[in-house]
């Protein structure tokens, strides 16, 4: 199956009344246990990529893996850059294929992130492709980057924000974490005062380490995707780290990563059948 546009894929989700997962990859192992945790359970999402991890490869590279996975594939799945730092990374992803797309210049003073995010959204809009933005800053650890920001989403800004930018999903922040390191803890009436305010469906990043119930609890409020990363990678480095542990001498890469691939599936069935218990 070919990859999905990310405004059917939001169609889909609406019509199915399903909370999006979007897993994080880095590398095949991920991105085929990835696919086949879709598709054994029969519900779509997105894969997706940070800008920091297109350090490793490029999005030509990760779009062309992507594809590959999918080829005996008929879950709907789109192939989303999270994170994306820069004007740059969002062309060559658009160029490579990318279906789905996420700025984020929550960084930024509040002029600059809506300046940005419209710059984008002009740019992914002319292509078909829907647009991801961030308000309010999320603390923790995503990939190589560190942040000890914790700016919760200031309501007060979210229609503005929306209106002026134009973007099609809104990534809040309202006390979730990035990583595993800390704890979360959701501001459920912030959430719901976000929600009868913003015009668009709502994303939460962080999803590893929030209880399953809250994530269900959030669908009420316009939520539909939700990101998981640490999950993932934990339970594929813990198929290498096990066998080192277990023999020092270990070096068939080939049986672990087959191995990895299947503790990933695991995982993200487990997840998507979490999340959308209805």
């Amino acid at each position: 199956m070919q990859l999905v546009n990310g405004f059917k894929l939001m169609e889909y989700a609406k019509e199915k009344k399903l909370i999006l997962p979007a897993f994080n990859t880095t590398n095949y192992e991920l991105t085929a246990g990835i696919v086949k945790g879709y598709e054994a359970m029969g519900l779509g999402g997105y894969i997706a990529i940070s800008s920091s991890n297109l350090k490793l490869s490029s999005p030509k590279i990760i779009a062309n893996m992507v594809k590959a996975a999918m080829k005996d594939v008929s879950t709907p799945i789109a192939l989303h850059l999270d994170h994306g730092k820069s004007f740059e990374d969002v062309k060559a992803c658009i160029d490579a294929g990318f279906t789905s797309i996420m700025v984020d210049a929550s960084h930024l003073p509040l002029e600059e992130n809506i300046k940005e995010v419209k710059r984008t959204v002009e740019y992914c809009h002319f292509y078909g492709i829907p647009v991801e933005a961030e308000l309010g800053a999320i603390g923790g650890k995503e990939d190589d980057h560190i942040s000890e920001e914790d700016a919760k989403t200031n309501p007060e800004d979210v229609r503005s924000f929306v209106e002026q930018t134009q973007c099609d999903m809104l990534a809040v922040a309202i006390g979730n974490v990035h990583g595993m390191d800390l704890v979360p803890k959701l501001d459920f009436p912030l959430l719901e005062e976000i929600a009868e305010i913003s015009s668009v469906p709502l994303v939460l990043h962080g999803g590893s380490g929030i209880p399953f119930n809250q994530v269900r609890r959030a669908r009420e409020n316009n939520l539909i995707k939700v990101n998981y990363g640490s999950d993932l990678r934990q339970a594929f480095i813990r198929t290498f780290g096990s066998a080192y542990e277990i023999n020092h001498n270990e070096f068939d890469i080939m049986s672990l990563s087959k191995e990895a691939i299947i503790n990933v599936e695991d995982r993200v069935k487990a997840i998507i059948r979490e999340v959308n218990i209805h």
